[in-house]
């Protein structure tokens, strides 16, 4: 028997009506039709409130997983593995050798092979080994491929996304292992690139993992001013980025999303337009979760202290109602690194803007207490410094209870 003469029925009911693929997790609609669950959370993400197959409005989005499909899909492909010789006729989601990897790049355009299931391919090798992803980011053409792929995609606009969305992704496994941190940022920024809208659009359509590997590869290629500024230009991009670190989203997307506007955002002109988006009032809300992660309050809070670095976004800090209180309740109680971004923050809107509104805000929320307390603590000479400042500014307010307190002292002792 040859190859050739090898095929593989798959059940009808395997598949899943979006992508006609074998389903990995099974789920159902009220309608009763089951989907792979990645393909239908994406149709209803977009917006859409009928059932793919029937076309019927559903009465509710909620997804059911079909357990029962699931386990008979289980035992159809453990069948399946046990009959056919996997180096004859490899499983259509076996994991392709290193030889395979460097004939399918060489055939992809030529042979005008299946891109998106190349790109699966791909994906599912980067996965296997730190020593795959390794070997992906030397080999000689890899990278040029997938920028190409980026820079253009047509199509479909459902097909298009999936074809991105495995772009982005085997794009950042492959990240960490180049040996050249500038060459994806080199290859992307050519002239006239559609790389940056085609992030941009996975950003705004594409699955939540497939947003993290975007978010990722944005971070990766700011790592310049001018790549920075870049970005920045993109219209909607800055948007889109504010919009994903909304507290409802995913913890991983939020803190994906907060890492790459750290990157980008030192330019100035980056600073005042995250002021303007109204990005001040999502970081407070994010420093006043419970649910908060110590790593996404030290992001929010060294994004402010960024911000706090031009008046626009002092601005901000004190006109939000919620901001100042929000900073102190993190202060002393996050990290050493959350204390330092937030007592800098304070500084830059008491000390420097002398602000009323963030000097009463901080007296209201005992914000006095908590900067004596620090002074007296193992802190920086710079956060003692901008601390003892602090207390200057507070110690002539009549209101204050530090009215006749020196703050030369080395060492707080208030009571």
């Amino acid at each position: 028997m040859v190859k050739e003469d090898l095929c593989i029925t798959i059940p009808s009911l395997f598949r899943c009506p979006i992508s006609l693929d074998v389903m990995k997790s099974p789920v159902s609609l009220c309608t009763g039709v089951t989907y792979d669950r990645s393909n239908i959370q994406r149709w209803l993400d977009n917006g859409n409130n009928t059932c793919p197959a029937t076309m019927q409005i559903l009465q509710s989005k909620e997804i059911v997983p079909n357990r029962t499909l699931q386990r008979l899909i289980r035992l159809w492909s453990d069948s399946v593995c046990e009959r056919v010789n996997s180096d004859e006729f490899p499983a259509e989601n076996s994991v392709p050798s290193k030889d395979q990897v460097v004939e399918i790049i060489r055939d992809i355009e030529s042979m005008n092979l299946n891109r998106l299931d190349s790109l699966s391919k791909f994906v599912r090798f980067a996965e296997e080994s730190e020593e795959n992803r390794k070997f992906l980011a030397k080999l000689e053409g890899f990278l040029p491929m997938l920028v190409r792929f980026l820079d253009n995609v047509d199509g479909e606009v459902s097909v298009r996304i999936e074809f991105l969305e495995q772009v982005v992704r085997i794009s950042d496994l492959v990240l960490s292992k180049l040996e050249d941190s500038e060459q994806l940022k080199n290859l992307m920024f050519k002239s006239q690139s559609n790389c940056l809208a085609s992030l941009l659009l996975v950003l705004q359509q594409g699955s939540t993992d497939s947003k993290i590997a975007s978010v990722r590869v944005l971070q990766s290629v700011a790592i310049d001013a001018e790549s920075k500024l870049l970005i920045a230009g993109k219209d909607g991009l800055i948007t889109e980025l504010v919009t994903i670190i909304m507290p409802e989203n995913d913890q991983a997307l939020i803190e994906a999303g907060l890492s790459c506007l750290i990157s980008i955002s030192i330019p100035r002109r980056i600073k005042i337009k995250l002021a303007q988006l109204g990005a001040i009032k999502i970081f407070s809300k994010l420093l006043s979760e419970s649910n908060s992660s110590i790593s996404i309050s030290e992001k929010v809070l060294k994004l402010l202290e960024t911000v706090s670095s031009c008046k626009e976004g002092r601005s901000e800090i004190c006109e939000d109602p919620v901001c100042v209180p929000a900073i102190l309740q993190k202060a002393l109680k996050v990290s050493f690194m959350a204390t330092e971004h937030a007592v800098t923050i304070l500084w830059s809107v008491c000390y420097l803007s002398r602000d009323q509104k963030a000097q009463e805000a901080v007296t209201k929320a005992n914000g006095l207490t908590k900067i004596l307390l620090l002074m007296q603590s193992n802190c920086s000479p710079a956060i003692r410094q901008m601390s003892a400042d602090l207390l200057k500014i507070f110690r002539v307010n009549s209101k204050s209870c530090l009215s006749c307190y020196d703050t030369k002292t080395t060492h707080i002792m208030p009571f």
